[in-house]
């Protein structure tokens, strides 16, 4: 076995990108979608070539990502949302079961999934967050999408370029 390296890759040229944003904590999820959206723009992805979906909250995520999946027509997804701490233990469990969906869907259907469902203290946090965060969403589903690729056509017997 040789070892080889391989250099990320950041085109989304020819990349079909579907998005699942939840509504909830609306104006937050607005600003990642907003970021993620302007720099899958940048990085050179069609906007005929994203699919973005709104849901309730970020319990609902996992589902859609599933359904979308299901479909095998992106070559990644991207998970958009905010769970703010409360009062009660709900914030914890919103967190860990769509962080646990979302990582399920990921392994279960071999498609990269960018995770940009922001757990904060309080809004505060998360508007300070929002716009790096859906930025870096965009960057992480593009360059797993095509690492992606890459390792299939490597399993393929075919060269990587």
């Amino acid at each position: 076995m040789t070892t080889a390296n391989y250099e990320s890759n950041l085109s989304g040229a020819g990349l079909r990108i579907g998005i699942v944003q939840a509504r909830f904590n609306a104006d937050i999820c607005h600003g990642l979608a907003a970021a993620c959206l302007a720099e899958l723009k940048h990085l050179g992805v069609d906007d005929s070539d994203i699919l973005h979906l709104t849901v309730p909250g970020a319990l609902e995520v996992p589902l859609t990502l599933q359904k979308m999946a299901d479909t095998q027509q992106f070559d990644a997804l991207i998970a958009l949302g905010a769970v703010i701490r409360g009062e009660t233990y709900h914030f914890e469990l919103v967190s860990n079961e769509s962080g646990a969906g979302i990582s399920r869907v990921s392994l279960d259907y071999g498609i990269p999934i960018a995770n940009a469902i922001l757990t904060t203290e309080n809004d505060e946090q998360a508007e300070v967050r929002m716009a790096e965060k859906g930025a870096d969403s965009a960057r992480v589903a593009i360059e797993m999408a095509n690492l992606a690729m890459a390792l299939e056509a490597l399993a393929d017997g075919g060269e990587d370029d």
